[in-house]
């Protein structure tokens, strides 16, 4: 059940809430496109600039290495199929609702949920913001932005901007339990095609990828990409886009 929070506050905790946004600096450089989400050929969609482009997130998914998706078949075996589903929905809600309350974070607003998952949400946006925005996050160009490549592929990225004095893409994400950097590399082709698309579409120089990492039992984690790392996933990245175009014809 949700609650209003804020007329459980002394006027003075209101006001102290109220600073936490104001910290940040936001540089509103780019004027970036509205876009809708659609489901084409039930593949994840984004209509923008005059184009239905599929999402990042449909190209990793249709494009995963065979020894994954084998994996990943043997976890929902070992689970059992309701049970992986339901342990899947259970991340996925409190993704978003993590995701929500960063992004009201980004922008000064107050956002609180107390549902029990909207607490443990909470717990870990917390944690992100402590470890790993505060003293990092230099500038803020855009939240929740729409970018593409004209032609080939589009996404929205949680935050583009200033990151420890480069130019970077950050992502948020959660997991159920902490991750080895071998096992994110989809998180860091994301990184790189957001990166592309912003390079190319208002001409940055983009050389940066972070992923803010939580658990669900509030274990902070950072993964930075850069300079030549990065660049190479960008080349690993047009490998799956022309491997999923390829699977279209």
């Amino acid at each position: 059940m949700r609650r209003n929070v804020w007329s459980m506050m002394e006027d003075k905790d209101i006001e102290e809430y109220n600073k936490i946004g104001w910290e940040l600096k936001w540089n509103k450089r780019f004027i970036y496109p509205k876009s809708q989400r659609e489901i084409v050929m039930g593949r994840r969609h984004y209509a923008v600039d005059n184009q239905k482009l599929p999402s990042v997130t449909t190209i990793l998914s249709k494009t995963q290495p065979k020894e994954k998706q084998e994996s990943l078949a043997k976890w929902r075996a070992r689970e059992g199929e309701a049970n992986a589903q339901r342990i899947m929905d259970q991340a996925a809600a409190r993704g978003t609702a993590m995701h929500t309350l960063l992004e009201h974070y980004l922008i000064g607003e107050k956002h609180a949920d107390l549902t029990d998952l909207g607490q443990q949400a909470t717990m870990m946006a917390e944690k992100v913001i402590e470890e790993g925005i505060k003293g990092h996050l230099d500038e803020i160009w855009g939240s929740e932005v729409t970018v593409w490549y004209p032609d080939l592929f589009a996404g929205a990225t949680d935050v583009v901007g200033i990151y420890d004095g480069k130019e970077s893409i950050v992502d948020f994400k959660q997991t159920n339990k902490p991750k080895r950097r071998e096992w994110i590399d989809d998180y860091f082709l994301q990184l790189a095609a957001y990166a592309m698309a912003h390079n190319f579409t208002y001409q940055t120089e983009i050389t940066q990828g972070v992923v803010l990492m939580c658990s669900k039992d509030g274990y902070f984690q950072k993964f930075e990409v850069n300079e030549e790392e990065f660049r190479q996933y960008k080349f690993k990245w047009l490998a799956r886009v022309s491997e999923y175009y390829a699977s279209l014809e």
